[in-house]
């Protein structure tokens, strides 16, 4: 018996183009090869079957029975390697899959909710399902295969991991409408008032407004640290509490006054990261190049 791991696929192409030619001339200008060539092949292919395979005849070659047994499996298992080695044809529209995205509440309402009305016109078949943003799981995370895609932050992405820049933030100072501070915000009003952040665990109490005051030798007084930008959001809705929030999110917010920070405050850039093992999914690049076109 044949041992499959020594046969040469280019072998199996040469008995194919000789079965249809039926001349060794004609199979080395189809497989552009030279006569000896394609001959030397052939005498490999006889050790390999165990069998003439071809005997001379007056126009060309003749198949033997074995040869002509093996013509129609031979082409049709050449067919499905040429199958197996094109790119995999994607049509969004009858896709059917599940696309795991981590991403904060943040890219959440930003991003997340956009794509996911795309999707559900242009490939109603895929499903999403988004979990929360842990940077030290992600990596292995997406090695196990658990997880898709990320929507974060350069420096929570690991360096093994690919990104793509989608698009850089800032932050905007927001006040609820009637706040009395709403007219006049400088920094001795900024600093006077009661100011609420975001902690993604709800522990921490100073943050990157926090450093820039510092540097001015400043400072506020942070009342409520709260695990998501949308509880920021209603708190300060209903206080007299002032917050930075990312401006993408409450340019929209009805019952919020919108004002610039009256200090430079760092933003943030937000990427979409993904796994070297996934780079050539077809279903993955383009839900990846749609992500992307999002423009919030």
């Amino acid at each position: 018996m044949t041992d499959i791991r020594a046969l040469d696929l280019n072998l199996l192409k040469a008995l194919d183009a000789l079965l249809d030619t039926r001349s060794v001339t004609a199979a080395a200008a189809r497989l552009s090869l030279t006569q000896p060539t394609v001959s030397g092949m052939l005498a490999r292919l006889r050790d390999t079957f165990d069998d003439p395979l071809f005997v001379r005849a007056q126009r060309g070659i003749m198949p033997t029975p074995r040869a002509e047994a093996l013509a129609v499996p031979l082409k049709a298992a050449l067919a499905e390697i040429e199958a197996i080695l094109q790119p995999i044809a994607f049509d969004p529209a009858r896709a059917e899959r599940v696309v795991s995205i981590a991403a904060t509440d943040y890219a959440q309402r930003v991003l997340i909710l956009p794509f996911l009305a795309l999707l559900r016109r242009e490939a109603p078949g895929i499903r999403v399902s988004v979990r929360p943003v842990d940077a030290r799981a992600m990596v292995a995370q997406m090695e196990r295969g658990t997880l898709d895609l990320a929507l974060t932050t350069p420096d929570a992405a690991a360096e093994t991991l690919r990104a793509r820049h989608l698009f850089d933030e800032r932050y905007v100072c927001v006040l609820r409408v009637g706040h009395p501070a709403a007219e006049t915000l400088d920094l001795d009003r900024f600093c006077a008032l009661d100011h609420a952040i975001m902690s993604h665990d709800g522990t921490r109490f100073s943050g990157a407004t926090d450093l820039a005051l510092h540097g001015v030798a400043r400072s506020r007084r942070v009342v409520a640290s709260v695990p998501n930008f949308t509880i920021l959001v209603d708190f300060v809705k209903t206080t007299d509490c002032c917050a930075l929030l990312p401006f993408r999110l409450v340019r929209a917010e009805p019952g919020l006054i919108l004002a610039e920070p009256p200090l430079a405050i760092p933003g943030f850039t937000k990427v979409l990261a993904w796994h070297e093992r996934t780079q050539a999914d077809p279903s993955l690049r383009w839900v990846r190049e749609r992500l992307a076109a999002i423009r919030p």
